[in-house]
């Protein structure tokens, strides 16, 4: 395949809208309701209602991670002028566990999309030590490298997508 990558993150546009490439080098498991989150399936408003279950890996739990939920595609996707929006901080997430072990930065905010089909994104950063990681001042038009690039956070060491529509649309992303 000359030219081309597999990469689902570079197929979905997620690297280059949202990341600049990485390598992933920790596990991340994102699930609702016990079905888990991979790279471009598909969500319905109705069961990303509550928080995901998510469960970061690695094997220092001296290591803690930032993790970020935007959506790069707000309000619409022919018209992302809210780009990012910002749906879910938490900071300061020991290796091995998950989000109810840190700090809750951000409320969770579930995706509501009205308009076209959304990739809500979630990213892992390793953080440089614990409480080094501030709230934004806003979840409309957040930036998730300048975030990055502010808290000296490097490139991420996980991320995952899923994409989303309002309850009654039909259809898939069309990737060209």
């Amino acid at each position: 395949m000359p030219g081309g990558s597999r990469d689902p993150l570079v197929v979905g546009r997620v690297i280059g809208d949202v990341l600049d490439p990485f390598e992933s080098s920790i596990p991340m498991r994102v699930s609702y309701n016990n079905r888990d989150v991979s790279n471009g399936c598909e969500f319905k408003p109705s069961h990303v209602f509550n928080q995901p279950r998510i469960t970061i890996g690695g094997d220092d739990l001296r290591n803690f991670y930032t993790l970020i939920a935007v959506d790069p595609d707000a309000p619409s996707p022919s018209d992302p002028n809210l780009r990012e929006y910002l749906h879910w901080l938490v900071t300061d997430i020991p290796a091995t566990t998950g989000p109810s072990f840190g700090h809750e930065v951000v409320t969770y905010e579930s995706p509501r999309p009205m308009m076209g089909i959304h990739r809500i994104v979630f990213v892992l950063f390793r953080q440089l030590g614990r409480e080094t990681v501030y709230a934004p001042g806003w979840r409309q038009n957040f930036n998730t490298r300048e975030f990055a690039e502010l808290y000296n956070l490097g490139l991420p060491v996980a991320a995952v997508y899923f994409n989303i529509q309002r309850e009654s649309g039909s259809g898939g992303r069309r990737l060209y």
